[in-house]
């Protein structure tokens, strides 16, 4: 069995030699910006759930936070979006995913590759109204599902298109400091905050 160190730099290594873009932070590999594309859909999804809510996502272009615990892989990776989302499984504010197999269900089985081509597409995908981080999102998809799609639509032309995650800020420092001047390039509206650690 190889140490969580050695698995850590497997799967962060998997992650580069895939087509997504993955940033460092701080030259290290237990902290870093994955650039996540929506998902697309497939024919045999379509037929299944219906042409009209799917493809949501799809064109959307997000900045993924994504911080590896020390016992990673025994613990699973802090994820979260930096640029908005609007989703009900999506804290708007801070980034945070409400995903059970990211945040209980985690098994060393899993790897980083999982998180990126299999469960953040199917939490798009497959959004969980009764489980909400986004009481809003939730609330909208319940009541009125066009509505809903037509302001996740919104969000992805305002929010997730490419030239939208080159200016979200990076963590460029440790939890502990504050390096922070008060001023930003962006608003508040256009970035979400970080995962929780």
């Amino acid at each position: 069995m190889s140490s969580p160190s050695k698995r850590r730099d497997m799967d962060v290594m998997k992650l580069m030699m895939s087509d997504y873009i993955v940033e460092p932070i701080n030259d290290g590999i237990n902290e870093f910006n994955v650039e996540f594309h929506g998902p697309k859909e497939s024919q045999m999804t379509k037929s299944l759930v219906g042409e009209d809510s799917l493809g949501l996502y799809e064109g959307g272009v997000w900045k993924v936070h994504v911080e590896l615990p020390d016992a990673y892989p025994y613990k699973s990776p802090s994820i979260g979006f930096l640029n908005k989302i609007f989703h009900p499984n999506v804290d708007e504010l801070s980034g945070s995913v409400c995903l059970d197999v990211i945040n209980q269900s985690w098994s060393p089985m899993f790897d980083l590759l999982n998180v990126f081509e299999v469960f953040l597409p199917q939490l798009l995908r497959y959004p969980n109204p009764s489980d909400p981080l986004n009481g809003d999102a939730a609330s909208l998809m319940l009541k009125d599902q066009q509505q809903y799609e037509q302001k996740v639509k919104e969000y992805c032309e305002l929010y997730a298109k490419r030239e939208n995650i080159t200016n979200v800020p990076t963590e460029e420092s440790s939890d502990d400091e504050d390096t922070s001047d008060g001023q930003s390039t962006t608003s508040d509206d256009d970035v979400a905050g970080h995962a929780d650690p």
